[in-house]
């Protein structure tokens, strides 16, 4: 199938109650992993990039990789850009197709956020590429952070309105409670402010950070209007254990492939296990080459 657009996938999932799994892409065997899970879940798929995966494999040969892989799938594809800060990147990565891109201004005072994200909005509009925009701050896990320290940088109703007003966004990502890239301990979401901000917006509504928050807080966030949720260091985990315990096993072995392919299945496993949490496993009907069921 052609690469699907944002909306196309993220507006029947906040109106059904169920999410989108958006899964960070570094290389090929993630892309063909990624595909391969949703594909056996028959489930829609976003395959994003950051912009540090696009310094470590090129943009043209990840949107290669990625529009080979989708156009082989009978299921929705979208390729996004995760966490744009640069302008620069952003418009390129509109320019040479990507369907879906993330102006990251999360950092930026609201009213500076609230231009260059229109500014966004605005170039992807003319090539029919949908735009996600960032309101609140999710932070890393570099140091501890208090329930105090987290509600201050959490996202309110009436920032969230603001922003999704005036700068036109698709869909809008919120801080609700996660935590960057969180290998150690649990995070805890805000269900009452996810719900309060979908009724304040009307958006479909993103959750960055997922690896570290507790299952039964996904599930109900979804049912809420979080229609994507984006996974990153959960897949680097597991295909970084899959390569070692390959290595370990076969010391001798001097073929990359072996390790690789071991890491490609285990992100497919992830991303089974991952899209059947939101509830869009089953959404799509293979037998149709792509309609949502």
């Amino acid at each position: 199938m052609p690469l699907a657009g944002l909306r196309d996938v993220l507006v029947p999932a906040a109106a059904a109650g169920y999410a989108v799994g958006a899964f960070n892409a570094a290389n090929m065997e993630y892309v063909q992993g990624i595909l391969s899970g949703a594909i056996r879940e028959s489930a829609p798929v976003i395959i994003q990039v950051s912009e540090g995966a696009i310094r470590y494999a090129g943009l043209e040969c990840l949107l290669a990789v990625a529009r080979v892989g989708a156009q082989a799938a009978p299921i929705p594809v979208v390729l996004h850009l995760d966490h744009g800060r640069s302008l620069e990147l952003v418009r390129e990565c509109i320019r040479r197709g990507f369907t879906s891109v993330m102006f990251d201004g999360s950092r930026m005072p609201l009213e500076e956020n609230i231009r260059l994200t229109r500014q966004v909005v605005a170039w992807a509009r003319a090539a029919g590429v949908s735009v996600e925009g960032e309101v609140g701050r999710v932070p890393s896990s570099n140091r501890t952070w208090t329930a105090s320290e987290l509600e201050e940088l959490m996202t309110t109703p009436d920032e969230a309105r603001r922003f999704a007003e005036e700068t036109g966004v698709d869909a809008l990502a919120l801080a609700v409670g996660s935590i960057h890239q969180l290998r150690f301990g649990r995070a805890r979401l805000d269900i009452d402010r996810i719900r309060a901000i979908r009724v304040a917006t009307g958006l479909p509504l993103v959750l960055h950070g997922s690896s570290g928050v507790e299952e039964s807080d996904i599930r109900l966030a979804a049912r809420e209007g979080i229609a994507k949720v984006n996974f990153a260091t959960v897949l680097h985990e597991a295909f970084t254990a899959a390569a070692r315990r390959f290595m370990e096993s076969e010391p001798d072995n001097v073929d990359p492939r072996g390790f690789l392919a071991a890491g490609r299945e285990a992100i497919a496993n992830v991303v089974a296990e991952k899209v059947r949490l939101l509830g869009s496993a089953g959404k799509i009907d293979v037998a149709s080459a792509g309609g949502l069921g």
